[in-house]
């Protein structure tokens, strides 16, 4: 029994070195989108942004600086380490606070920000301390051009927000869209407010675009980028929870036991199964037990 104990006691010491000898994703970390000559993702714990350098100034995207006091100061640190050109926007890629909070750094260096129409609403309402309220307004598209670089902004209806922007950089075939499609892995507590339906057609409508590589707001398994079948395995996955959760729903079993009790063993193996389909039941639960 002695040894037996002694065993499985350096057996856990042996783990817990491996463990603590695992690498650790960066805090803060910022690379080249490979392929490009000015396109650049800023990682700041596990949220995103992307920003893209020009010989005309550099466009920002979500300061994500919600929790960070720092977090925008420590963001346009980072690019000063590749380009000392002005910093000339700032866009938002909806009006949810844990990314675009921060941004004041920005805007004391002179940055303009956008934002939708919704988003600039919303957040003159909430009078965040830490969120800047945009400058100009997109309603439905805008493109921005600076130093031989397009940026399409486009409003495609409801989906994770009612104030979401998917940016597009036409020439290198890249979309940025934040929350509305993970990389590879199961949505979480983003789910509280999501448009179930309305959101199926604003994926439709970003796989209909001209793309080759997405860049999300939070980074995916192992930090790849996404890629249009990404995104179709997305809009699968919540078709089928929909399903899934309507037939239950219509036998009166939303929220209990639906939301501790249904599975979907075929996306056992993503990540965040086991941690977020909660969420996932629980808004379906909410459109098709509801109503809402």
């Amino acid at each position: 029994m002695h040894r037996t104990l002694l065993a499985v006691a350096a057996c856990g010491l042996l783990s817990a070195q491996v463990l603590s000898q695992a690498p650790q994703a960066p805090q803060i970390e910022t690379n080249k989108v490979d392929g490009t000559d000015n396109v650049y993702t800023f990682r700041n714990q596990n949220s995103q942004s992307m920003f893209i350098v020009t010989s005309e100034g550099v466009i920002v995207t979500d300061p994500v600086g919600y929790g960070r006091p720092t977090g925008g100061d420590t963001y346009l640190a980072e690019i000063r380490k590749v380009t000392n050109q002005p910093i000339r926007y700032v866009v938002y890629s909806h009006h949810h606070f844990d990314h675009i909070a921060g941004g004041k750094a920005f805007k004391d260096a002179g940055a303009r920000f956008v934002a939708h129409r919704k988003a600039a609403e919303r957040l003159k309402i909430l009078g965040d301390p830490n969120t800047v309220l945009p400058d100009e307004t997109v309603d439905r598209n805008r493109t921005i051009t600076l130093g031989g670089t397009r940026l399409e902004l486009t409003h495609v209806g409801l989906n994770h927000s009612d104030s979401t922007l998917v940016m597009r950089l036409p020439r290198e075939r890249i979309v940025f869209v934040v929350d509305l499609l993970p990389v590879g892995q199961v949505p979480g507590r983003g789910m509280i407010d999501f448009y179930p339906l309305e959101a199926e057609a604003s994926i439709r409508q970003i796989i209909s675009m001209d793309w080759e590589r997405l860049i999300p707001g939070h980074p995916g398994a192992g930090g790849r980028l996404g890629t249009k079948q990404d995104v179709q395995d997305q809009l699968t996955f919540l078709q089928d929870a929909s399903a899934a959760v309507k037939a239950e729903a219509q036998q009166g079993r939303c929220w209990e036991p639906v939301e501790s009790t249904l599975k979907l063993p075929k996306y056992a193996m993503w990540p965040n199964y086991d941690a977020n389909l909660q969420f996932v039941l629980r808004r379906y639960c909410a459109l098709w037990g509801r109503g809402t």
